[in-house]
């Protein structure tokens, strides 16, 4: 049987010993033995004692003798239960006055008063001081499984978002994936035919187009599309003569200008617009190469410019030639009967299956300030230059036009200029511009105005990235069997 060294109280074991200390010495107030007052502490208790219960004179009486009071009922010696009354008093100072004592002091008779770390609780014996430490230590291991559990419970509240976010970015990305599909034309939602017919529906509900018109252009566009060829009713000529003349007449700021070889404008119709940038960039091209008999072989089955779905057909025929088996794979290995954009990479592979030698350069971040390009700039001013250097202010190069695509867009760049103050500014042909406008470029008083729809200059092209294809001659048939096995990973020149 354990005793408390405190209140003297018989405990059965060191356990119940460890809660006694806990509940009745440390967790609850002290209460004053003599009238069972509340105190904060044991100073205030102390003090408590001092100031309402003072020590009485001396009574008649032996000393120690029982008074009646103990079977009063009257509070007993909270720490040994042996007296009680108004001698209690006495009684507590004398025997129990060391556990009165503030932190600090001592004892009054020379013992050492040990003083608990945690809460600053005295006691003059080191081994109660232990014990009631370890009670501090119990509370903190508790509170330690406390925050264990807290732990775990924050882990999976955690874990939970987690999963919540990853469900709710896969939902946004398959939105995002559906946007990018139906921006690209790869949602089955129909083709350049439907396009153009549904756009000729819309023309004629808004009044803008007769009905006869209607079934005529249906008709035209039908027979058009089965012969594969282009309709030309949005193409453009004589613009590269027509600049040729203005320049060399007129424009007193240039320093110097280079042209391309003749090139046919071509814009977007009611069938392909909003996608089919790529595809008549391409006819731009096209159009060029079938001018410079050094194509003539290459371009021999090829007469006429080929309508927009012929030219999807003719991209899938370069895929299954082994042609950018990667590029093919995006698109499911189909383009016609969709409205898919299409890159660089796709008029690479078409050009080189007809065994045109052309090249990628891609300009991949800013080389200048202000996140401009200007080394795109200078490629393009070597690529006319070279070999029509000289003192002549227009040169009208053999040079095809060169393809230049970027993110969402793409042009056709026909010529650069260089003016007296060094800077250069390119000449492109963008098929979103329509035929009206590029056909004031075509009279004979201009006054250089219209030329704002094609210069372009460093600080006018700030997408983070450009590609360009060149054209530079043409393969034979090993070349192009090489091309195509090295297109199994396309590569391009990284400038810078």
């Amino acid at each position: 049987m354990l005793v408390c060294d405190v209140c003297g109280q018989a405990l059965s074991s060191e356990a119940a010993v460890r809660r006694h200390l806990r509940r009745t010495h440390l967790d609850s107030q002290p209460l004053c033995p003599l009238c069972g007052a509340a105190a904060p502490g044991y100073d205030e208790l102390r003090r408590h004692i001092e100031a309402a219960h003072p020590e009485p004179e001396p009574g008649p009486g032996p000393p120690g003798a029982r008074r009646p009071d103990l079977a009063a009922g009257l509070p007993e010696c909270p720490f040994c239960g042996e007296a009680a009354g108004r001698e209690l008093e006495a009684h507590v100072r004398a025997r129990h006055g060391h556990l009165l004592g503030a932190p600090g002091t001592d004892t009054g008779n020379g013992e050492q008063l040990y003083e608990c770390p945690v809460c600053s609780l005295t006691c003059t014996n080191i081994q109660i001081l232990e014990e009631h430490v370890d009670l501090h230590l119990e509370e903190q291991n508790f509170s330690e499984g406390g925050n264990i559990r807290d732990l775990e419970l924050a882990q999976r509240l955690q874990t939970e978002e987690d999963k919540w976010q990853r469900s709710e970015e896969e939902k946004r990305e398959r939105e995002e994936f559906k946007k990018l599909q139906r921006q690209y034309g790869l949602d089955n939602s129909g083709d350049y035919k439907q396009q153009f017919l549904k756009n000729m529906e819309r023309e004629v509900d808004k009044g803008r187009m007769q009905p006869f018109d209607y079934h005529k252009r249906k008709a035209d566009m039908m027979e058009c599309l089965a012969f594969g060829i282009d309709d030309g009713k949005t193409k453009t000529s004589g613009v590269i003569e027509a600049l040729c003349k203005y320049y060399q007449d007129e424009n007193k700021d240039v320093r110097h200008v280079w042209l391309s070889t003749g090139v046919d404008h071509f814009h977007s119709s009611l069938g392909d617009r909003g996608w089919g940038c790529g595809y008549r960039n391409f006819q731009m091209l096209l159009s060029s190469l079938l001018q410079n008999s050094l194509y003539n072989d290459c371009l021999r089955d090829i007469t006429l410019i080929p309508s927009v779905p012929k030219i999807q057909s003719m991209i899938e025929d370069a895929w299954r030639e082994g042609f950018d088996p990667h590029g093919a794979s995006h698109f499911n290995n189909r383009l016609h009967g969709s409205k898919a954009w299409i890159g660089a990479c796709e008029i690479y592979s078409l050009l080189t299956s007809l065994r045109i030698k052309c090249q990628i350069i891609d300009f991949h971040k800013p080389t200048g300030p202000m996140g401009t390009h200007p080394r795109l700039f200078e490629w393009v001013l070597r690529y006319y230059s070279t070999d029509n250097e000289g003192g002549t202010k227009v040169v009208c190069t053999s040079k095809p036009p060169i393809y230049l695509q970027h993110q969402g867009h793409s042009h056709t760049v026909v010529g650069i200029e260089e003016k007296k103050n060094k800077t250069l500014c390119l000449l492109l042909f963008d098929p979103g511009c329509p035929a009206q406008e590029m056909q004031k470029l075509l009279k004979q008083n201009s006054d250089g105005t219209s030329l704002k729809l094609l210069r372009k200059f460093v600080g006018s092209l700030k997408e983070k990235q450009y590609q360009i294809v060149a054209v530079d001659g043409v393969l034979s048939l090993e070349e192009k069997a090489a091309r195509c096995h090295a297109s199994q990973v396309l590569m391009s020149e990284k400038i810078p």
